[in-house]
């Protein structure tokens, strides 16, 4: 493999040569066991598209790389923050996306007899920016859960901004939650999404203090166990995460979303475990499996043996600003050729500069997860000459 020159924190440029093949990861022949799986899916943008709206995503490349995840076994989260969410997907082209994800997941499983399971963020995006009514925001939750379960896909009840801006205290998520949950036919995932991911929410659940936040959460989980199958936790905070794992009442699960202490908390403590529902699980999709294959066998070092080097690739991606990850997250996409561009919704494909992206295309060859190098070096080498760099 011909050496690539990438440029390095101190303006330097470095000789890499990259591996000569991608780890052979091989696809489940039965569904996984060992833990509920999603990943958190991105969608891909149409270069030769408007700015918003249907027509802004292209909508081929977009399923093709669901199927790709299904194939690995793992669950599909949909229409999140991963896809972009308040951050270039509007809510016109998000009820597409769960319309047309949604037929695709059940035409996966008709298919191949398992697998094409999908869960679908509901939020309350298609208000205006800002505060709103309460009733406002449950009926903005309504329209959207609603549609969701239409489509068959399961509720993810994402954080909302307007709530987050609106509310006075505790007592005003419980007030909407409530409302929310008693509508529902099948039990969702609640999502608290730190400020980490979303400036915008900062003092969720009606505190900034995290301890009360926590209690308040719990208390809505505890009170309405049987309509809520899950919290998906992303505070980047690994030990919360077991704290309130334990606290959890029966039959409730933790999804993990901590991107940085994944392998520990899916492998568990010795009294619980967690579930996942990751944004890397997109660009790992094959790791991820093979490592929840491992554990599906009882082999708890294969486990760990395989999720080791992608730790890093991950909190390179997840640094601050975190909410940029989704910059990452569709360039390895690109440079593993589920796209034939680096483009993204919104213009976000230059929310992380050259140096950031060189790095990651080492830590993904490093974890086995570049699929062609060839293919990925030519690309790197594309995106290299745009910045002015002749690698």
């Amino acid at each position: 493999m011909k050496a690539i020159r990438l440029p390095q924190a101190d303006r330097s440029l470095r000789a890499y040569i990259p591996s000569d093949g991608a780890t052979a990861f091989v696809q489940p022949s039965a569904p996984i066991r060992s833990r509920v799986a999603f990943a958190a899916a991105h969608v891909v943008r149409d270069p030769l598209g408007p700015a918003s709206g249907e027509g802004a995503v292209d909508w081929d490349a977009t399923l093709a790389f669901r199927e790709h995840l299904w194939g690995y076994g793992l669950g599909v989260a949909e229409a999140m923050d991963t896809a972009q969410r308040g951050m270039g997907l509007d809510y016109a082209a998000t009820r597409v996306l769960v319309d047309r994800a949604c037929a695709a997941a059940q035409a996966s499983a008709d298919a191949q007899g398992a697998g094409g399971r999908i869960a679908c963020g509901a939020g309350t995006d298609q208000l205006p920016p800002g505060p709103a009514d309460l009733e406002a925001i449950v009926d903005a939750y309504e329209e959207q859960c609603a549609h969701v379960e239409a489509c068959g896909g399961q509720v993810v009840l994402m954080a909302s901004r307007q709530l987050a801006a609106a509310a006075r205290g505790p007592d005003d998520y419980a007030t909407v939650f409530e409302r929310v949950l008693a509508r529902r036919e099948r039990p969702v995932i609640v999502h608290w999404l730190g400020p980490m991911f979303d400036p915008a929410l900062e003092g969720y659940w009606g505190s900034r203090d995290l301890d009360a936040a926590t209690d308040a959460c719990l208390d809505l989980l505890t009170r309405h166990a049987a309509k809520i199958d899950g919290i998906k936790l992303s505070l980047l905070d690994d030990r919360r995460e077991v704290r309130l794992r334990r606290r959890l009442p029966a039959g409730v699960r933790m999804y993990t979303g901590d991107d940085f202490h994944y392998p520990e908390l899916i492998l568990g403590d010795g009294e619980a475990t967690s579930d996942a529902l990751l944004g890397i699980f997109d660009a790992i999709a094959p790791a991820a499996s093979a490592a929840l294959q491992a554990l599906d066998a009882g082999d708890e070092a294969r486990f760990r043996e395989v999720l080791a080097p992608t730790v890093p690739l991950s909190r390179k991606l997840f640094e601050a600003p975190t909410f940029h990850y989704k910059t990452g997250i569709v360039f390895l996409a690109y440079l593993n050729g589920f796209q034939d561009h680096f483009r993204m919704l919104g213009g976000l494909e230059s929310a992380r500069g050259i140096v950031h992206l060189a790095e990651v295309f080492v830590l993904a060859d490093a974890a086995g997860l570049l699929r062609d190098p060839e293919l990925a070096s030519e690309r790197m080498r594309l995106l290299l000459r745009l910045a002015g760099i002749e690698a």
